[in-house]
């Protein structure tokens, strides 16, 4: 196989590619990563680039002239102080305000974006300074813009976290606009796994499409969020935005083992329950009402031993999921099953 080497004859003029002994030809850099690409044995990444207008509406497969209705959907990312959301605070917020058709999951049209900073009122510890890159003297005296942020959430019909868990509840505490507002979470709400995926990671999923990016900065990490949920499925079924509008009328369910015996907890355990240290309960999160079915049914069988008992069922809607607030909570009788009816299913 030919060596390939690049020339260089200046600082200034465009590589060659040369090949053998072949005569050096000047080639782009695109030029060279179209040709390694062509290359079984390497991979091109490229720097993402913002996609700031997305172009025209689809047009509908189902009726010519007859559009899909359209969704409003906000990305959003946040930078903080840690990870606390009772004692740290908002350093940075940033927004991406785009217009999705509901048909094929595409977005269409300008973007709207915010970016800003918010002076904490404490120092940046260190950590949050080598993650973000965010100092002290960048947030000094700065305040996110009120108005601007209630505004532009008011436009949106879904607000789109990677890892909604954390920033909802943030940007709850901070403005009041975001509790009224369906939320759903690319991190949770996509099974990226059977997408194709090695790692749900932000970066990774970016990098699985040929991009790189500069990451723990929140207007970049929006718009490497916008462009991953925007590509489409490799069944051509839609995209990540076309999962995140049907989780938002789903419902999901945390299930409560309460009084669950003792002897039960390395079952739960191995069936991936979670403790509770707070509230002294193993737990699981099911995303649907078959799911939580069958939960149930394993649970009298494996755990409580067929015998009567009754667990908490709290109900999450896309008003209350991923915030510290709590859904409605039942107390649902585990299924009359003998104890070895299930076992370890």
């Amino acid at each position: 196989m030919s060596q390939l080497s690049f020339a260089f004859e200046t600082p200034d003029e465009k590589p060659a590619l040369v090949a053998g002994q072949e005569p050096a030809t000047a080639l782009s850099l695109e030029d060279l990563a179209q040709r390694l690409e062509a290359h079984p044995d390497y991979r091109v990444l490229r720097r993402l680039l913002p996609i700031m207008d997305f172009g025209p509406l689809p047009a509908s497969p189902s009726a010519v002239g007859q559009p899909s209705p359209a969704l409003r959907i906000l990305i959003l990312d946040t930078e903080t102080t840690g990870l606390s959301q009772t004692t740290d605070r908002i350093i940075e917020l940033a927004m991406l305000l785009v217009s999705v058709d509901t048909g094929s999951g595409q977005p269409f049209g300008v973007l709207d974006t915010f970016e800003g900073f918010e002076d904490p009122g404490m120092p940046i510890p260190e950590v949050a300074r080598q993650v973000t890159g965010i100092t002290d003297e960048m947030v000094r005296g700065q305040r996110l813009d009120d108005e601007q942020v209630q505004a532009m959430v008011a436009r949106a019909d879904l607000i789109v976290a990677h890892n909604a868990g954390f920033d909802r509840p943030f940007v709850e505490a901070r403005f009041a606009a975001f509790v009224a507002k369906p939320w759903a979470c690319s991190f949770m709400d996509i099974d990226w796994k059977a997408r194709g995926a090695e790692s749900a990671k932000l970066s990774a999923l970016a990098q699985d499409r040929g991009w790189f990016y500069d990451a723990h900065r929140a207007l970049v990490d929006c718009h490497a969020l916008l462009q991953v949920l925007a590509s489409p499925d490799a069944q051509g079924s839609g995209t990540g935005l076309s999962r995140l509008i049907e989780a938002m009328g789903r419902p999901s369910y945390r299930l409560r083992a309460t009084g669950a015996p003792f002897e039960g907890k390395d079952r739960l355990k191995a069936r991936g329950y979670r403790w509770d240290a707070e509230a002294r309960v193993w737990f699981t999160h099911l995303d649907s009402a078959e799911a939580l079915e069958e939960e149930l049914a394993w649970l009298g069988a494996n755990v409580y031993g067929g015998r009567r008992a009754q667990v908490e069922v709290e109900t999450l809607d896309a008003l209350t999921r991923f915030s510290a607030r709590a859904g409605r909570i039942e107390h649902h009788p585990l299924p009359s099953v003998s104890a070895a009816d299930g076992r370890d299913q």
